[in-house]
C-alpha cells in the first residue's frame, strides 16, 4: 500500500472579461460533489490574473462561510491579502470561520504583491517588493500568535464565580515591530482544530526558509516534477533544520485540470514531484466544473486519491498534528 496522496482542488472564482461569473448554487452543487467524492478541500481565491479586478460577486472568506453550513467534512480555504485587512480582524474571521466549520478552515497567503491592491488601501505608491515581503511576514507572524491567544480550558464562562476565564491560559501577543502593534488577544475562542491551516503559496525561492518554520500546508505553482521535488525536499529540510518535524507540513504540487489529463497522468505527475499530494486548478465555467466532477474525480479516485485519513477536521484529513508553536 502506498503513500497517501492529498487532493485539493484551487478555484479562482474571479472570472475573465466578457465571462460570466460562477452563481453561488453552481460553487456550492461543485464543493458538494467534491466533498462526497473525498476530496481533501477546496482553495477560493477572487482576484483576476496581473492583479485584474474581479467580476464575481463574492469574497472568498463570505463565500467558505457559506459553504462551511453547507458541507461537513471538505476543507474550506480562503486566500486573503495581508494588504487589505489588519493583523488582527483577519486573525479574529479566520477563527471565527473554523468554529463555524468545525475546525475546516484554512488561510492561503501569498507574498506576492498585487500591483493594484496598495491603491485601495490608502497606499497609491504601493510598497517595494522588499517592504511587503518583511511587511507580509510581521503580518503573519501576528496572526499566529493571536490565533494562540487562549489555550483550549481558559474560557470558563463560570457564572456563579463570576469568573470568563482563567488568566493564567489567556496569553498577550504584545507585538510591536516594523510594521504594526498589536496587543490581544483575540475575543474568539481557540480554534477547533488548534489553529486554522496556514497555507502559502507562490513562494519564490528566497521564502522557503520562512515556509518551512511557519506553514502548515505549501502549494508549489505549477512546476516541473523534478523541480517540485527539488522543492519540497529543501523546504522540509529546512524545517528540519529549524527543529521542527518534517512530518508537521504538508506540500503539495499544482498542476491544471485541463481535459487532456487523466487519473494516470495525474497520478504519476504526484509521484514523481515527491510531494504529499495535488491541487488541481479548475477554471471558473459551469462547463469545467462539470467536467472535472463527472470525468476526471472517478478517474482519481481509482487512481489513489481522495483516500482521507479520519477525522473530523482538516489537520486530521491531511494528517497534520496539532502545533501551537507562535
Amino acid at each position: 500500500m502506498g503513500r497517501i496522496m492529498h487532493l485539493a482542488v484551487s478555484l479562482d472564482i474571479a472570472s475573465a472579461t466578457g465571462q460570466t461569473s460562477l452563481t453561488f448554487a453552481e460553487i456550492d452543487g461543485f464543493v458538494r460533489k467534491a466533498e462526497a467524492a473525498g476530496v481533501d478541500m477546496v482553495v477560493i481565491s477572487d482576484s483576476g490574473p496581473n492583479g485584474e479586478p474581479s467580476t464575481s460577486p463574492f469574497e472568498a472568506t463570505t463565500l467558505i462561510a457559506a459553504l462551511a453550513t453547507a458541507t461537513e467534512k471538505i476543507g474550506l480555504v480562503a486566500s486573503a491579502s495581508t494588504l487589505a485587512h489588519q493583523p488582527y480582524t483577519l486573525a479574529r474571521r479566520f477563527a471565527s470561520l473554523d468554529i463555524i466549520s468545525h475546525g475546516r478552515t484554512g488561510w492561503n497567503v501569498t507574498t506576492a504583491q498585487n500591483p493594484r491592491e496598495a491603491a485601495n488601501f490608502s497606499r497609491p505608491e504601493g510598497f517595494s517588493d522588499d517592504d511587503f515581503r518583511r511587511r507580509a511576514r510581521e503580518f503573519i507572524n501576528i496572526v499566529r500568535l493571536l490565533w494562540i491567544s487562549w489555550e483550549h480550558d481558559a474560557l470558563l464562562f463560570d457564572k456563579a464565580s463570576g469568573r470568563f476565564h482563567d488568566p493564567d491560559k489567556m496569553h498577550l501577543a504584545n507585538f510591536t515591530g516594523e510594521f504594526f502593534s498589536v496587543r490581544g488577544p483575540l475575543n474568539v475562542a481557540r480554534s477547533p482544530q488548534d489553529r486554522p491551516l496556514l497555507v502559502m503559496s507562490g513562494l519564490a525561492e528566497t521564502e522557503f526558509d520562512f515556509a518551512s518554520r511557519r506553514a502548515d500546508l505549501v502549494l508549489l505553482d505549477k512546476r516541473e516534477p523534478s523541480d517540485a521535488r527539488a522543492a519540497c525536499d529543501e523546504i522540509k529540510r529546512r524545517a528540519y533544520d529549524a527543529g521542527r518535524d518534517p512530518m508537521t507540513i504538508r506540500v503539495l504540487t499544482v498542476a491544471d485540470a485541463r481535459p487532456e489529463r487523466d487519473g494516470g497522468i495525474l497520478e504519476a505527475l504526484c509521484r514523481s514531484s515527491g510531494c504529499d499530494g495535488i491541487v488541481l486548478a479548475v477554471q471558473p465555467r459551469a462547463a469545467a466544473l462539470e467536467d472535472f466532477v463527472e470525468r476526471l474525480l472517478p478517474e482519481l479516485k481509482r487512481h489513489g486519491f481522495a483516500e482521507t485519513q479520519p477525522g473530523k477536521t482538516l489537520r486530521d484529513r491531511l494528517g497534520l498534528g496539532e502545533d501551537g508553536r507562535p
